[in-house]
This record gives C-alpha cells, structure tokens and sequence, in this order.
C-alpha cells in the first residue's frame, strides 16, 4: 500500500509491524523506553466491511467480538496489557481524568463508568491511556523527568477551547509537569487541504487564534466562501504559547482522510467507519 505522507511536514511517523498488525510510531518518542505509545492503522484485525479490519470502537455497530479480538491483536504489537488500559469517553470537551490503578480495563475489558472525559493523564506505570479517532486530532503529552504522561482527543472544538493548554495545566497541578520538559505529538488527523469548515466556525478560530488571519497555512478563504483550517498548526500554536519547546513537539506527517486504505476518516467514508486509536503507556517496572 502506497502512503501518501504529507510533503511540508519534515519528520513523518514510522510505520511499524508485528504479526501482521500495521501501526504507526513517533522517532522521536524512541530515546525514551521508559514509556510504550502507537497508533493504529485499519490494518490487522478481524473486522468486515465497512470496519475493516482493525475497528477500535464497540459503538459503531461491529461485532463485539471482533473488536475485542482487533483490542487483543493491537495490545500485542504495541505491547501492553489490556487489564491496565483505559478508554477516554468522548464529546468534544476539555474534560480530565487522572487515571488510578482501578481504572484498568475500563471501556475494553468492563465498562466505564464516567462520561465526557477527552483526555486522561497518569504517573502509574502500566496503565495505558487509550483514546479514539477517525480525523480529529490525537494529542500526546510525556514527562520523562516526573514520569508522567497525557492523550486528549482534540477536534476543532477541543482545539478552540485549547485542549493543549488543559492539558498541561492538569498535568502541572497532578505531577508538578513543566511544559519545558514535556515532549509532545500531533497525531494523525484531517490535513488543512482535506478540512474545509464554514465561515463560523473559521471566525471562532479567527477570534481565538489572531496569527490566523495572518497565515494561510493556518487557515485560508476558498472561492466558494468556505475555509480551509490547519488543526495542526492550531496545537503547535497551543503548545508553543504554553511553553512546550518547538524541538519537543513532533507532528504526523499522515493524514486520516488523504489515507482511506490505511486510516478511517469520517470525511472520506461520509461516517461509514471504524475507529482508530492512540496509546500511550508508563511502561511497568522490570524489576
């Protein structure tokens, strides 16, 4: 299968495969083996039709054997344990939880018991942090000094209320993070020139985000009044404006929807799809 990566994005994700099972990585993520990431692609799993094959989410009308199945092959790959893995349950908010040792499982093995959270934070080695995604932004957080780290899900609205910034803030506040020292991602997402948004929505990022007037690759007027909006560029902004040095934060290089074979985009199916997601894992101590 032929990728179409992203030609102004520098340093692209890696792509990785073990048994079968395709996902992607950071580089820059790989000097730290203290903490255990990936991202799925579709590639993998044992889901059929429009959820092929490695669909992530029970609630979208799979098999829920087949997605407990894609859950087990995809744990395997990356190589974490699925008793410690916790789900986000999300809807567009800037919502937290810090997740503990009884959170384990929640949302694969046994239900969740909580509603509108976007991001999860941890300091508690095993537990991996697992949230959802089919175009909207994926967004990594690691603390190699406090040991701690961070997954938000972050879609255009999660972006204007600057999810990043809630984020750090948390993490701040439960772990005594600095944002100098944290490293970050973006994750694999609609790219500017597939994201086209109405004019309100672009004057919610106008208002927000000043410097985008003043970009166009940040976000720019079509002729037919629409307006193409950069979510990446958007996050960079939050991160830098929090303090995140530039050279600690790396960016996909893949877009979900220029990529309908190997990522689920709801924009290129028109809804008709599975879930990808991100992980992301203090690794346990091997003592």
């Amino acid at each position: 299968m032929k990728i179409k990566w992203d030609k102004d994005t520098e340093e692209h994700m890696a792509v990785q495969e073990k048994e079968g099972v395709v996902y992607l990585t950071y580089p820059a993520f790989e000097k730290f083996p203290q903490f255990c990431h990936g991202f799925s692609t579709r590639l993998g799993g044992v889901s059929q039709g429009i959820y092929s094959t490695m669909n992530l989410s029970f609630q979208r009308g799979d098999l829920e054997e087949n997605v407990s199945e894609n859950y087990r092959r995809i744990a395997r790959a990356i190589g974490f344990d699925l008793e410690g893995a916790v789900c986000s349950q999300q809807t567009h908010t800037v919502n937290i939880r810090q997740v503990k040792k009884e959170d384990g499982g929640k949302g694969i093995l046994k239900p969740l018991d909580y509603q509108d959270i976007d991001g999860l934070i941890t300091d508690i080695p095993g537990m991996t942090l697992v949230t959802s995604f089919a175009d909207c932004v994926p967004l990594f957080f690691m603390d190699p000094v406090h040991n701690a780290i961070g997954l938000a899900h972050s879609g255009w609205k999660g972006t204007a209320a600057r999810m990043g910034r809630h984020m750090l803030g948390a993490m701040k506040e439960a772990f005594g993070s600095k944002s100098s020292e944290i490293y970050a991602a973006i994750g694999p997402s609609i790219c500017q020139k597939c994201y086209e948004v109405s004019q309100d929505v672009a004057e919610i990022f106008f208002r927000e985000f000043p410097q985008s007037q003043k970009e166009k690759h940040f976000i720019y007027r079509k002729d037919n009044g629409k307006y193409q909006l950069n979510l990446w560029r958007a996050n960079e902004i939050i991160f830098l404006e929090e303090g995140i040095p530039k050279e600690h934060i790396s960016f996909p290089g893949i877009c979900t929807c220029c990529n309908p074979e190997l990522l689920f985009s709801h924009r290129a199916s028109k809804g008709k799809r599975g879930n990808l997601s991100a992980f992301l894992e203090i690794r346990p101590s091997m003592e």
